[in-house]
C-alpha cells in the first residue's frame, strides 16, 4: 500500500479498481484499511474505484505525537483526495468512520456525491461515553487478549456468537498477540478525540443522498441513535440489518455489500 505525507504525517492508503466512480471507506476505531479486504473486491467488480485508508494512529499510518480532535481526520481526508485528484466521491463510514464522514459532509459537501453511514452516531451519548471509558481502562492494561475479551462481546451480537464462535475465538487469539504498547497508546488518542462530539443540531444541513445502515442487536450505537440521524437528514434512507451487532460489515458482509451497491446503483440510475 502506498504511503504519502499528509498534513505532516505519513498516511497509508490503497486505491483499487478502474471504475468511473469512487467509493471512499472510513474505518471504525479499531479497524484498518486491511479490515475491508473481504468487501472491496465486490465493489471493484461492480465498477467502482475504491479508496481505503488508515487514519493517523490507525493501521500502518504514522502515530500522532500529540492529541487531536476527530475533525482532524476530515482535513486529512480532504488533503488525500486533493493529492489523488479525486474531485467527487461517495463516502462510506462505519462507527468512528461514520462520525468523520458526517463532519466531512458538513464541511465539504461539494466533494461528495452521496453518504453512507453504518453503525454510527451523531452524538456521544452517556451510554457510549461509559463504553468508551471502559475500553480506555482496558487499554491501560496493554494486554491484547484481555482487551479483546472485554471489548468483543459488546461489538458482536449474540447471534454472531452463536453461529461464529470459533471464528471469534481465532480472531481474539490472532489479534490479541499483535496489539503492542504503541497500538494501545494510539487507540487511546483516537478514543479521546471524540471529546464532546455532538452533531445533532447540524445534521439538517446535510442535503446529500444518504443511506443509514443500522443493526437490530447493536449495543454500541443502538437502532435509536441511527434513527435520530435519519430523522434529521431529510434526504436519507434507513435500513436495519437483522440479527447483527455493531460490526455489521463482518457479521453480515453479503447483506452489507448488497445494501451499499443497491443504494449506489439507484443513485446512478436517478442521474441517467
Amino acid at each position: 500500500m502506498p504511503m504519502v505525507k499528509i498534513n505532516g504525517f505519513n498516511m497509508n492508503y490503497r486505491l483499487e479498481g478502474e471504475g468511473d466512480k469512487t467509493l471512499v471507506i472510513l474505518n471504525g476505531i479499531m479497524m484498518s484499511a486491511d479490515s475491508w479486504a473481504g468487501l472491496v473486491p465486490s465493489f471493484v467488480r461492480n465498477g467502482y474505484r475504491v479508496l481505503t485508508l488508515d487514519f493517523r494512529d490507525q493501521g500502518k499510518s504514522q502515530p500522532s505525537p500529540e492529541a487531536y480532535k476527530i475533525g482532524q481526520h476530515a482535513e486529512d481526508l480532504k488533503a488525500l483526495l486533493e493529492l489523488l485528484e479525486i474531485k467527487c466521491c461517495s463516502l462510506l463510514g462505519i462507527s468512528y468512520g461514520g462520525q468523520v464522514a458526517m463532519l466531512f459532509a458538513l464541511k465539504y459537501p461539494q466533494l461528495l456525491e452521496s453518504l453512507i453511514l453504518a453503525n454510527t452516531m451523531a452524538r456521544m451519548s452517556n451510554h457510549l461515553k461509559a463504553i468508551g471509558a471502559a475500553w480506555d481502562e482496558a487499554a491501560k492494561l496493554k494486554d491484547g487478549k484481555s482487551f479483546l475479551r472485554l471489548a468483543m462481546p459488546i461489538i458482536y451480537s449474540q447471534c454472531f456468537y452463536s453461529r461464529s464462535y470459533e471464528w471469534l475465538q481465532a480472531r481474539e487469539e490472532a489479534l490479541g498477540g499483535s496489539l503492542t504498547s504503541e497500538w494501545f497508546e494510539a487507540f487511546q488518542r483516537l478514543s479521546s478525540s471524540h471529546g464532546d462530539y455532538d452533531l445533532v443540531e447540524e445534521l439538517e444541513k446535510i442535503k446529500l443522498p444518504t443511506l443509514i445502515i443500522a443493526s437490530d442487536q447493536d449495543a454500541i450505537t443502538p437502532y435509536e441513535e441511527q434513527l435520530l440521524i435519519h430523522r434529521k437528514v431529510k434526504a436519507s434512507s434507513f435500513v436495519v440489518i437483522p440479527e447483527s451487532g455493531h460490526a455489521s460489515c463482518y457479521e453480515k458482509p453479503q447483506e452489507f455489500i448488497l445494501l451499499v451497491l443497491g443504494f449506489l446503483a439507484a443513485l446512478s440510475n436517478r442521474h441517467e
